[in-house]
């Protein structure tokens, strides 16, 4: 095994420990042969994450609201598969995901300023 091939393991395992995802190859996205270390629903939510940091330093702060809103796309998604096993695909997963962790990030923002 080559010293990428390592690197690589090895990032799944800390991405397993530390985010919790599941990696099952059929909900992961590849590049170039290589798993990425969380599924598309994970990376989604990290990359929401990421966004939703991003709005908040330049100033941009959604609605309370508006934030549960962002909050159902994945969770009925995710709902849907496990209720009645329909499974959505890869896109779906990532695109919740992302509304997903901004609309998380911002919430948890207004409740601060809230308790603040």
């Amino acid at each position: 095994m080559d010293k990428k091939t390592k690197r690589w393991i090895k990032s799944l395992t800390i991405a397993r420990k530390m985010w919790g995802c599941h990696q099952k190859p059929e909900r992961s996205f590849f590049i170039n042969g290589y798993q990425l270390p969380l599924c598309a629903r994970c990376t989604g939510v990290l990359i929401g994450y990421l966004c939703a940091v991003l709005l908040l330093v330049l100033g941009c702060v959604i609605n309370y609201l508006l934030c549960l809103v962002f909050l159902v796309p994945l969770v009925l998604d995710g709902g849907i598969q496990l209720l009645f096993n329909i499974l959505s695909n890869n896109i779906r997963r990532f695109t919740t995901g992302i509304i997903f962790g901004i609309g998380f990030i911002h919430l948890i923002a207004n409740l601060i300023v809230f308790l603040i």
